[in-house]
C-alpha cells in the first residue's frame, strides 16, 4: 500500500489552517496555522511544509454557497490554489468546505479548547475536517477498486 502524504489547507484571507495525515491515510491533524502576510512568505512556509513532510498532493477546501453555487470567496480559494498549484509544482484536490468552521468550533468548544481569540486554532481544525473529509472518500473509492491514489486526481467528482 502506498504511503499517503496529503495536506489540508483552510484558506482564508487573513490565516491558512493547514493539517496533515499518517502514513497510512487514516487520521488528519491540525499543524499550524500560517498568518497571511505576503504571497512569496504564505508560499515559503506553504513550501517549508510541503517538504519536511514530503507532501504529494495539497486538499484545499472550497468554500461553496449554501445552495451548491460557486461564490465569490471559492474563486478566491481556486485563484490561491492554482497560483499554488503552479508555484510548488503540486496536485490539488477540492473538498467542499461548508460548514466546516462551524463544525470546527463546536469540536473545539465540546472539548473545551475553544477561544473566540484563537481563530488560527480554528482554521486548523477546520483544515483537519478538510482533510478527514477526503481521506475518508479517498478510502471508500480504494475499497469499492474504483481508483488508485495514483489517477485520483483524473477522477470526475
Amino acid at each position: 500500500m502506498k504511503r499517503v502524504s496529503a495536506l489540508g489547507l483552510d484558506v482564508g484571507k487573513k490565516r491558512i489552517g493547514v493539517a496533515g495525515c499518517d502514513g497510512t491515510g487514516l487520521i488528519a491533524t491540525g499543524l499550524t496555522t500560517i498568518n497571511c502576510t505576503s504571497w512569496t512568505e504564505d508560499v515559503r512556509q506553504l513550501k517549508n511544509i510541503i517538504e519536511e513532510r514530503e507532501v504529494d498532493i495539497l486538499v484545499i477546501g472550497l468554500p461553496y454557497n449554501l445552495d451548491g453555487t460557486i461564490g465569490f470567496q471559492a474563486k478566491q480559494v481556486q485563484k490561491f490554489a492554482n497560483k499554488i498549484s503552479r508555484s510548488l509544482q503540486i496536485p490539488i484536490e477540492y473538498v467542499d468546505e461548508r460548514l466546516t468552521s462551524v463544525e470546527a468550533e463546536s469540536q473545539l468548544k465540546a472539548q473545551k479548547k475553544f477561544s473566540s481569540r484563537n481563530k488560527g486554532a480554528i482554521d486548523r481544525r477546520a483544515a483537519a475536517i478538510i482533510l478527514q473529509q477526503w481521506l475518508d472518500m479517498r478510502r471508500v473509492t480504494i475499497s469499492r477498486g474504483e481508483s488508485k491514489i495514483e489517477d485520483s486526481r483524473d477522477k470526475k467528482e
